[in-house]
């Protein structure tokens, strides 16, 4: 590799690696996380040990963002989403949605801890822990006509069930993300970790590498927050279709194509992902769809076809997040990076990883140890395979 090349490749390392450290900072953080993972704990083992009837079998299990790894705290907010389904299995169609929500609701209300935290929401409940997050839990039974495991949860009315898959959804998530992307790179690859109660499913444990493909799902979803920080009509991508459209561009990404480094994959990914849409004419009319890979007869996009200033809205967003990646791709000079990582992360986010690089590469400096290895990026001492860095050359246009 010639020297241009190689130290194009180190900038792109490093650039990697700040977006590494972007997203941990845009997260929910250890602390709550654990705590999250109490109240569920505790939430669980209360609704498990009901003695109603209908609650005898009830199985407490996380959908959503958290069990998938890709949550963000929302901007200019401690509290975060955390979602459950309250699933029993030995009901059927026979029981009502709004029968099965009700016990529910009744459970919890009977105990002291719960009651003043409980806020009935349309489909689900919800324990609002203030300035912390809150849990949404779901009702569901098994789905007869699915063959994959689905299930029936309430639509918004509560008088009829709905056909979805949280674990089924999860488990093919999962498999697409331990799937590794082919590249040329020599440098490390800083997101690549996939190498490395009995009614209460385990909380996830904390991944503090969590592999690509979970990063783009929350730089993407970050992105959104940013872009749509002012939108009062609803027009912002559900998380839901982000995260599927990621995951099937990343699917189709690493099984056909070899990247340079993975900053290329990355922008890649984001662009491919409206292709992964479907539409088709219903009376003249655009329908657009993007259906659960894993039951039957559920769309994501329903509301589109309800609402097309949505869609509008969608593929507005994307060609900003797509340029601004590209952009951050090829940034030169620490104030471009620091400006262009706030258009995608926001400017509070930006500052303390950048500011964290600054401090650094000053101790490193002043203690004359800085340097890059092929590995890692930038470390603090060096190594037999590191590369000594002379003053201000990172993301600069020097030699």
């Amino acid at each position: 590799m010639n020297y241009i090349a190689e130290r194009a490749q180190l900038r792109q390392s490093q650039l990697v690696g700040l977006i590494e450290e972007v997203c941990q900072y845009v997260e929910p953080s250890s602390y709550q996380r654990d705590t999250a993972k109490q109240r569920y704990e505790g939430v669980g083992d209360w609704l498990a040990r009901s003695d109603d009837w209908l609650l005898a079998s009830i199985a407490i299990r996380l959908q959503g963002s958290v069990a998938i790894g890709t949550a963000v705290k929302p901007i200019g907010a401690n509290e975060h989403d955390v979602d459950l389904v309250a699933h029993v299995p030995d009901l059927d169609l026979a029981v009502s949605p709004a029968l099965l929500k009700q016990r529910i609701g009744d459970r919890l209300r009977s105990n002291g801890n719960y009651a003043g935290l409980l806020v009935e929401m349309p489909r689900c409940w919800r324990l609002d822990y203030a300035n912390e997050f809150h849990l949404d839990i779901t009702p569901s039974i098994p789905n007869p006509e699915c063959r994959l495991g689905g299930e029936l949860v309430p639509d918004k009315t509560l008088k009829m069930w709905k056909a979805s898959n949280p674990q089924g959804y999860r488990a093919k998530f999962e498999r697409r993300a331990a799937l590794l992307p082919r590249i040329r790179s020599v440098f490390g690859k800083a997101f690549d970790s996939a190498r490395s109660a009995a009614q209460v499913e385990p909380y996830p444990e904390e991944k503090r590498l969590k592999g690509i493909l979970r990063r783009i799902v929350q730089i993407a979803k970050r992105h959104r927050d940013v872009h749509f920080i002012d939108d009062d009509q609803g027009l912002a991508p559900l998380s839901i279709i982000i995260t599927t459209l990621a995951s099937r561009a990343y699917e189709m990404c690493v099984s056909n194509f070899e990247y340079d480094h993975e900053l290329d994959l990355i922008v890649d990914v984001l662009r491919r992902m409206p292709q992964m849409l479907q539409t088709t004419t219903i009376d003249g009319r655009l329908v657009w769809c993007l259906w659960n890979q894993t039951t039957a007869g559920e769309n994501f996009c329903e509301k589109w076809n309800r609402h097309p200033e949505r869609a509008t809205a969608f593929f507005e967003w994307h060609g900003k997040i797509v340029a601004d990646v590209e952009h951050l791709a090829g940034a030169r000079g620490l104030d471009q990076v620091r400006r262009l990582l706030g258009n995608i992360f926001g400017t509070a986010p930006a500052n303390k990883a950048m500011d964290s690089l600054t401090d650094r590469v000053d101790t490193a400096r002043a203690a004359n140890r800085l340097s890059v290895s092929r590995p890692a990026g930038l470390i603090m001492g060096a190594a037999a395979s590191a590369t000594p860095v002379r003053a201000n050359t990172f993301f600069g246009d020097g030699p």
